[in-house]
């Protein structure tokens, strides 16, 4: 009898063995994580949604005359545009190109002082991550 336990005991060790190498991360449960609920048809980054296809104005007339797509009710119509004088003075002088360098402001307004103090927390983040701990 001695001898019928002392062949078992290998056999019980080396499957423990196995089964503790080889399960050393958590087992799914049956039902799947939300508990057996049935799961809705995703897509990679949640649920897909029908394009809307938005009619394109093509009537050049209608192009000229009227800001296509400022009307966002469901009645009424576009704006029209009207002649230059009867837009303020300031909307032709603002700057619609590119951003003005540091050089180029007048340093006595405070968008170049925001400007500044920007590109001064630009540098300062930039060196910091230079930095080793």
């Amino acid at each position: 009898m001695s001898s019928l336990i002392g062949s078992l005991v290998p056999l019980f060790r080396r499957s423990f063995i196995q089964l503790t190498a080889t399960r050393t991360y958590a087992t799914p449960k049956a039902g799947g994580a939300l508990g057996g609920s049935k799961k809705k048809k995703l897509g990679k980054l949640g649920p897909t949604v029908e394009k809307k296809v938005i009619p394109v104005e093509t009537d050049t007339t209608r192009l000229v005359s009227y800001v296509c797509g400022s009307n966002v009710l469901k009645q009424g119509e576009d704006v029209k545009i009207q002649p230059d004088s009867e837009y303020p003075e300031w909307l032709w002088k603002m700057h619609v190109g590119a951003p003005l360098t540091l050089e180029e402001m007048d340093p006595n307004t405070k968008a170049y002082w925001r400007k500044l103090r920007r590109m001064a927390l630009q540098r300062n983040n930039k060196l910091a991550k230079l930095k080793k701990f």
